[in-house]
């Protein structure tokens, strides 16, 4: 079920300034498209940090949060040096974490990846997932669970 923020809190996204380097591209002098995953990663740390439930923090409440599933559609190459942005947005958090990612190049605009992550909360102490969102990631989010 995706879920909308209203009004009142700040948007769930994030957005993060990124230029590929030269060590991130393939014999084709594009980009290696296994690194577009890496820069998800980037947007989405950028992203739940800023609402103080990075990695650590979630580890420290007590879940681990895998990815489960992950999509990637390749729009146009990424090359060296080009100026990119990255935008990560929460889209569902009520059963599991859903965010959905979009590399624009800076200048035009012009749409060149999008994709998304799924991860899904797992209590550590036990192991298992959990069903529901953890009342601390509704908090931190600011919205209702």
């Amino acid at each position: 079920m995706s879920m909308s923020p209203s009004a009142t809190h700040a948007p769930l996204a994030h957005e993060l300034s990124l230029s590929p380097a030269f060590h991130d591209l393939d014999p084709m002098d594009v980009v290696w498209h296994g690194n577009y995953a890496r820069y998800f990663e980037l947007a989405r740390c950028a992203l739940l940090s800023r609402f103080d439930y990075d990695y650590p923090a979630m580890r420290d409440s007590g879940y681990a949060w895998p990815v489960v599933d992950m999509r990637i559609k390749y729009i146009r190459p990424l090359v060296y040096g080009q100026q990119t942005i990255v935008r990560a947005t929460i889209v569902e958090w009520e059963h599991r974490l859903k965010i959905d990612y979009e590399i624009r190049d800076a200048a035009s605009g012009r749409r060149l990846t999008r994709g998304y992550t799924i991860q899904v909360p797992v209590d550590i102490a036990t192991g298992e997932m959990s069903y529901v969102c953890p009342p601390v990631l509704a908090q931190r989010l600011g919205v209702a669970s």
